[in-house]
């Protein structure tokens, strides 16, 4: 399974990271690619403790049971619904953004799951090293792919 923290897979994403531009232009969603930069960063400061978002009774009932069905499916669909601190709006720096996805990919390689300092998911519960990994890497993958990548 791919992951986040793998050389070799965090490689590749910041190969593709790099790809983009401010000209891009999505395949599906509402998202253009300053907002999706900018998008991509909220889960992983989720995971840096930056971002603290509490979980709903939806998690606490069904978070578990989804979060072994999306590992195991490695994917999200084409307009998956998002957690509303992650929804952006506006017009984000395209440039500036994208260096701090970078950067931030980056340090999850580099780092590996020693970075990780909130192990709690909020909608997903408890989850391990290598399930952050794999989530990470299924998530950036959705939104490179989003942006035909």
């Amino acid at each position: 399974m791919a992951d986040i923290f793998d050389k070799r897979d965090n490689r590749i994403l910041l190969e593709r990271l790099e790809k983009l531009t401010s000209e891009s232009q999505p395949l599906w969603g509402k998202m253009n690619v300053a907002q999706m930069v900018l998008h991509c960063q909220k889960p992983l400061d989720v995971a840096l403790g930056k971002l603290i978002i509490s979980g709903g009774i939806l998690g606490f009932l069904f978070g578990k049971m989804a979060k072994n069905s999306f590992l195991k499916n490695q994917g999200f669909s084409k307009n998956s619904p998002t957690a509303p601190e992650f929804k952006i709006t506006g017009e984000p720096d395209f440039e500036k953004e994208k260096r701090e996805l970078i950067s931030i990919v980056k340090a999850f390689g580099e780092t590996g799951p020693a970075i990780i300092t909130n192990k709690r998911h909020p909608f997903f519960g408890e989850m391990t090293s290598d399930e952050w990994g794999s989530l990470h890497y299924i998530h950036l993958d959705h939104h490179l792919k989003q942006f035909g990548l």
